[in-house]
């Protein structure tokens, strides 16, 4: 019987063309809308895990607030056991839980990203950030952000597998995960899409980066209207006292250039001393736990991520209360530098789950306001205060350890919205990074993914066909099918175009969005008509082996976003698609 088209689908299809022509619509929309969706998750996810970590510190130290300020009201005794028993209890949590599961080690966003398939497993994804969750609430110094954005990453490829994305777009589902994780961590939308885009992608292209942006700004405006929407550091009001002030400025992001490595090697040693102990994670983690209680008791604020720190530095006043050692402002501040990185190295290298951004940025903060401490003493006049120096330090040690100057500059503004400090920040920042670069050595992510690089094998995308990234079975309609049928598919899909088959499965051609245009004015004619009265014959045509070159010179021939996929050229069995999308993807990631 042939299907009725009567006016409400024609008007259904007049519609979804006007969209087209007005939109270009696209397969840019679902990857937008996939970016939002997954931004919003990432926020979400951001939210819970700073409810659970309030609500394991409660448990853990007695009160769920600043966790410096609740170690500085501890006895001796306390200080030093609690992170023993976050490290034994966190360490427990991965070595059983990994082991339960059968796996040696868990992918990394990182890793899925840039070396993997897109898959980022969920139940040794949760495990690992049960134990985070141990360290962080136990005064592990280290980073919440590490488990936030994992988590993030783990939901957007959860999400991409759910919806059968080829690897290509998972891929970048998952980097708009990571995005959005950083994004909510940090209240700083744009820098979170440069993190991803600078030092796990390795492009900046549009293709990429607009999804970025898409996930960063869903996270970071999720964030600010469920959980707080203040900047990440609340600071003074700074301005340039000096044009002359430029030259310390430069001459700060030099030193930071020279310490970023040192920092790194530091974070190393620690690694490899902690190897010497094994295999036991309960025991290493308690080592490093115990390491952070022994400093504590010197220094409370040693405690935690540095982040309560960084707010004492910027804020001056609460420099001499509890939050730092009980003597002259910069030897506390010398002193608290020294023991935070001692601390920093040992929880990280004892294996526990965690990030080194914002101790790393703590780290940034002491250095500044020490080289900034002597400036303003020789130079009070011509010169901003210390806390000025500590704010710029924070970006340019993060541009000499990550290695990526933009994003530091971005972020540090973002964080604070000062607008005042950024001519000093984008100096320091650049000038940190190229004395950096010129030590040789890598950034702090750098070796962590040659490591991962060296044990994974090395899918050259130059050996990848276009087999190995079409999609299969794409929608398509017999020869003899109805005009009513190509607009109902064209309603209810957003492709552009449906390919139209024979009776044996072989391709015949492709109706477009456009081809059906004529037959809306002309109800009898539309009834009349069959899918071979509506079709282009001439359509380029892919094959399994071509190579991505050859697919990419086909896609310059056509102003689709898809093209069919057939067994050969003289025997075009419809076998699948090939998205432009994941097509340039794959060739980003090529390039790299």
């Amino acid at each position: 019987m042939r299907p009725s088209f009567g006016a409400g689908w024609r008007r259904l299809l007049a519609f979804r063309l006007w969209l087209q022509e007005k939109t270009g619509g696209s397969e840019v929309h679902a990857t937008l809308f996939g970016a939002g969706f997954v931004g919003l998750l990432g926020g979400l996810s951001s939210i819970l895990f700073r409810r659970a970590i309030e609500f394991f510190q409660l448990h853990l130290v007695g009160e769920g607030g600043n966790l410096v300020v609740a170690a500085a009201g501890l006895s001796w005794q306390m200080r030093l056991a609690i992170p023993v028993v976050g490290g034994v209890l966190a360490g427990c949590v991965l070595h059983y839980g990994l082991r339960l599961l059968n796996y040696k080690s868990s992918t990394d966003y990182m890793e899925a990203i840039s070396l993997g398939n897109g898959v980022v497993r969920v139940r040794a994804t949760l495990i690992k950030s049960l134990s985070s969750l141990f360290t962080i609430a136990s005064g592990g110094a280290i980073g919440r952000e590490g488990p936030m954005v994992q988590l993030s990453a783990m939901l957007a490829s959860v999400t991409g597998r759910r919806f059968g994305l080829p690897v290509p777009r998972l891929r970048l589902l998952v980097a708009c995960g990571a995005a959005a994780g950083i994004a909510s961590t940090y209240n700083a939308p744009i820098a979170g899409a440069l993190f991803v885009a600078e030092i796990v992608l390795g492009t900046i292209a549009m293709e990429s980066f607009g999804p970025l942006v898409f996930a960063s700004v869903i996270a970071t405006v999720t964030v600010r209207e469920l959980w707080n929407g203040a900047p990440a550091y609340a600071i003074p009001g700074y301005q340039l006292v000096s044009i002359w002030e430029l030259a310390p400025y430069l001459l700060l992001g030099v030193a930071t250039g020279l310490l970023g490595p040192v920092f790194l090697s530091i974070l190393k040693t620690g690694e490899r001393l902690f190897a010497t102990l094994g295999g036991n994670i309960p025991l290493r983690m308690a080592v490093g736990g115990f390491i952070v209680g022994l400093l504590s008791l010197a220094a409370p604020a040693v405690w935690g991520n540095g982040y309560d720190v960084v707010s004492a530095i910027l804020h001056r006043e609460p420099l001499e209360s509890a939050l730092l050692p009980p003597s002259a402002l910069w030897q506390g501040v010398f002193l608290l530098l020294v023991l935070k990185v001692v601390a920093t190295a040992a929880t990280a290298g004892s294996g526990a789950v965690g990030g080194i951004f914002t101790p790393t940025i703590c780290v940034g903060a002491a250095i500044g306001y020490l080289f900034g401490y002597p400036v303003h003493l020789l130079w009070p006049a011509t010169t901003a205060s210390a806390d000025a120096y500590a704010l710029v330090g924070m970006g340019c040690f993060l541009a000499a350890t990550t290695r990526a100057p933009i994003m530091a500059i971005l972020m540090l503004f973002e964080m604070t919205l000062d607008y005042a400090i950024v001519l000093p920040l984008m100096l320091a920042c650049v000038a940190a990074f190229y004395v950096a670069q010129g030590t040789g050595g890598e950034s702090i992510y750098a070796e962590a993914m040659r490591r991962k690089k060296a044990l994974a094998p090395d899918p050259r995308l130059a050996t990848l066909r276009v087999g190995d990234l079409m999609k299969p079975n794409p929608p398509h309609i017999g020869e003899r099918s109805h005009f009513g049928d190509a607009a109902r598919f064209f309603v209810s899909n957003r492709f552009n175009y449906l390919y139209v088959t024979d009776g044996t499965n072989r391709f015949r051609g492709a109706i477009s969005l456009h081809d059906m245009k004529p037959f809306l004015h002309d109800a009898e004619v539309a009834e009349l008509a069959l899918a071979l009265d509506v079709m282009q014959e001439e359509f380029p045509l892919l094959t399994p082996a071509h190579t991505l070159s050859e697919a990419m010179e086909h896609f310059g021939r056509h102003d689709g976003e898809r093209l069919p996929v057939v067994f050969a050229v003289d025997d075009p069995v419809l076998l699948g698609s090939l998205s432009k999308r994941d097509l340039l993807l794959a060739m980003a990631d090529y390039a790299k």
